[in-house]
């Protein structure tokens, strides 16, 4: 940890990682919550094993490592003992996950409002009650976007995803955006081509497939193939974790804010994104690279 910032929350503790041995192949899939995170897991599962039909079992393969749910020496010897490429995932920001010079790290944004509004839907789908101080399911008052626009960064606030934590997501991430193994994707470039998604990624992670291979990859990690096979690809899917398997794979569409938040909260979010990012950095954390709303 000596050289890394320290990231503690409800469910987050990012000491856990000093207990993985990190190998020069390893991908990490590192982003804020409700960001593409599974979906992104998911097509590194289909491009290391260039079958649509994988079981990807991502809690068990590709485990989100600073989560405290799991022992950490039963995930460090399960990830000692794989044999393969491994990718792991992190919800910690970039400055806090330990940074090798050779493996990758593909860091992965949405619109800030999206994520927070697919959060809101998200947390009531998960047997984890502490959100509802943050996320009453009644809420008049309209306690929860004030909460998302007042908390911190770091501690306790971290899992809750406040808009300070994703804004941190993203500077330590833009901050060694420059080294050759860190990528950065957006949820809209991914919903706007898909199949561009997998073309730059295997390109990144140095994997090649024939055209027809890739056709059926993608077609897998479409947005309504992983909602209809909500069991295989949910995380923890098929073992009642979630209330709603299907659930987690809400709708995939973007823009649900709109209408939802009032003037005064939209002016409050404004300030709080030009206060913090220029704006070239604002445009392409909200909309990727076309860098405005869809029409």
């Amino acid at each position: 940890m000596a050289h890394r910032k320290l990231y503690l929350g409800p469910l987050t503790d990012n000491r856990r990682w000093d207990m993985v041995d990190i190998r020069a192949d390893d991908v990490f899939v590192v982003t804020p919550p409700k960001c593409g995170t599974t979906w992104m897991q998911t097509i590194i599962a289909l491009l290391f094993s260039g079958d649509p039909e994988v079981e990807t079992e991502l809690s068990v393969k590709m485990p989100w490592v600073d989560i405290r749910i799991r022992e950490m020496s039963e995930v460090a010897a399960r990830l000692d003992a794989m044999q393969h490429r491994r990718s792991m995932k992190s919800h910690t920001p970039m400055d806090g996950v330990p940074l090798h010079d050779r493996a990758h790290y593909i860091c992965v944004f949405r619109h800030p409002l999206d994520a927070h509004f697919s959060y809101r839907k998200h947390v009531r789908n998960i047997p984890m009650p502490w959100f509802d101080v943050w996320y009453p399911e009644d809420d008049p008052d309209g306690i929860t976007f004030r909460r998302f626009l007042d908390g911190g960064a770091e501690g306790f606030d971290t899992d809750a995803m406040p808009l300070a934590h994703i804004l941190q997501h993203y500077k330590a991430a833009a901050a060694v955006a420059d080294r050759p193994n860190v990528s950065l994707f957006h949820y809209a470039d991914m919903t706007r081509d898909l199949a561009g998604t997998f073309a730059r990624l295997a390109d990144v992670l140095g994997i090649s497939h024939s055209d027809s291979v890739m056709h059926q990859l993608v077609q897998a990690a479409s947005f309504d193939n992983m909602k209809a096979n909500a069991e295989r690809f949910a995380p923890s899917g098929g073992k009642g974790f979630m209330k709603s398997d299907s659930d987690f794979f809400h709708s995939g569409t973007s823009g649900k804010w709109r209408g939802a938040l009032s003037d005064a909260d939209l002016a409050a979010y404004d300030a709080m994104m030009d206060a913090h990012l220029g704006p070239k950095d604002r445009a392409w954390l909200e909309y990727g690279s076309s860098g405005t709303a869809p029409a």
